[in-house]
């Protein structure tokens, strides 16, 4: 019988939630059937930074997502991308897997915000390397606190359902949208959500380096019902209409610098980001950046971090590796850029 599995993308503005039938062979392409989708709004303040603040409206929310649904199952891949999980690419002895997971909170002890007892660590390989005759992992360890993981769980469960995986939301981005040519080439995903933005920069099919902005969106909402004294569907509107542009009619330009200044700063948090990457990565430079996401739908923002970045940007389509059945294309239709987290954690191998 073929595995389904179900993705649950926990956002700040929207919680997403995707069944996928994973192909029967590895390596096939489409990496699978997408069955069902759907998604429900969140109310401001149920999920902030990508934690669970709510946990009894969060679970109801999820219950009306599986009515809305009609998904087959309750077994679950949830998604974490909170800021606060520490994300970083290092080089460790090769082992097998259950002992190099043994020794990570003697190795990164030091690097940690947290004491590691009160940490999920993790380590994702990437590469296998050979110096002198001795192998080593490069990789990247994840850090999550266990509290916060544990009431992202106790959430999932009050709603009924069952976590079989709990994975980074930043590498169920890089599995939906790193497909195809983008599997060839040093490619930057940049997933701008309410409240948090995701960049991954890929190497031939491989992360190489994960950030997580504690920025969105959402920041230049509230910088326009600040500036212009009007309630938040207002700012939407008005962000909606003007966009990033230096220029426009007079009346609007207390909404067009309140939002210049907010995404000046997230868009140089993204550059940075790539420079970092670029100085670790010396003569393999970034090739174009795939923008997905919510906020990726501002007026004029692609065409900003492409001048920011002098890189190519053109935008993601998180249902491009599966199929698509027509029910679940009927869900998804006009949300294939929110999709993408939800679809990706659906493809997880779920168990290893």
């Amino acid at each position: 019988m073929a595995t389904r599995v179900i993705g649950v993308d926990l956002g700040a503005t929207q919680i997403r939630a995707a069944e996928v039938e994973l192909a029967s062979k590895p390596g096939a392409f489409p990496l699978g059937t997408l069955q069902s989708f759907a998604a429900v709004p969140t109310p401001a303040g149920a999920i902030n930074d990508g934690e669970i603040i709510e946990v009894q409206t969060v679970a109801s929310l999820l219950k009306q997502l599986w009515s809305k649904g009609k998904f087959s199952h309750k077994r679950v891949v949830i998604g974490l991308s909170s800021p606060r999980t520490v994300v970083r690419e290092m080089e460790v002895p090769a082992m097998p897997m259950d002992q190099v997971r043994s020794a990570l909170p003697y190795q990164v002890s030091e690097i940690l915000p947290m004491p590691t007892d009160e940490a999920l660590l993790d380590f994702y390989p990437t590469e296998l390397r050979s110096v002198d005759g001795q192998e080593s992992f490069r990789g990247i360890m994840t850090a999550a606190a266990k509290a916060s993981v544990a009431n992202t769980v106790m959430t999932v469960e009050t709603a009924g359902l069952r976590p079989e995986g709990v994975d980074l939301s930043a590498f169920g981005l890089h599995r939906a949208l790193c497909v195809g040519d983008f599997a060839q080439q040093i490619v930057a995903f940049v997933e701008i959500g309410a409240r948090v933005t995701t960049v991954i920069v890929s190497a031939h099919g491989q992360p190489r380096l994960v950030r997580v902005l504690p920025t969105g969106s959402q920041d230049s909402t509230d910088a326009v019902a600040s500036a212009m004294q009007v309630s938040t569907a207002e700012a939407e509107q008005y962000k909606r209409k003007v966009g990033v542009s230096a220029d426009g009619p007079p009346e609007l330009k207390i909404a067009r610098d309140a939002i210049l200044q907010t995404t000046r700063q997230l868009i140089e948090g993204v550059r940075n980001t790539f420079v970092y990457f670029a100085g670790n990565e010396p003569g393999n430079p970034i090739q174009q950046v795939i923008l997905t996401g919510g906020g990726a739908f501002m007026p004029g923002l692609g065409q900003y971090l492409a001048s920011a970045s002098r890189l190519p940007v053109s935008f993601g389509n998180g249902v491009g590796a599966v199929k698509v059945t027509r029910k679940a294309g009927a869900a998804v239709a006009g949300q294939e850029m929110f999709a993408s987290v939800a679809v990706g954690l659906a493809l997880a191998e779920v168990g290893k």
